[in-house]
């Protein structure tokens, strides 16, 4: 599976002339209030299996946590079920908050 920096995430997002990937954002609820990525879809790990079907095999998915670790294990299910457009958030949204947005809150 591929990784990427939040910099080199922050660089394709600003990009207009990359297709933008499904922000794919795997933690828990209360996580996700707290901070996100913008543009960034919330299905908690747990949930992955069952709502596989929910995410676009065809396109780019950016798996994201709160340090990449649950979003490198959600990486590797997804691969292991046909996706190969898959790639995780090293660091989670805790780098994006101190690389790229230090006004995120972090936790």
């Amino acid at each position: 599976m591929r990784q990427i920096t939040a910099p080199e995430l922050a660089a394709w997002l600003a990009d207009p002339a990359r297709e933008q990937p499904l922000l794919l954002d795997v933690r828990e609820d209360w996580e996700f209030e707290t901070c996100k990525i913008a543009g960034s879809v919330q299905i908690p790990m747990h949930l992955i299996p069952v709502r596989v079907g929910e995410i676009d095999d065809d396109r780019e998915v950016v798996c994201i946590c709160h340090h990449g670790a649950r979003s490198m294990n959600v990486a590797a299910f997804l691969e292991r079920n046909g996706f190969s457009n898959v790639t995780n958030l090293t660091g989670g949204v805790h780098a994006w908050a101190v690389q790229v947005d230090p006004s995120m809150p972090k936790y």
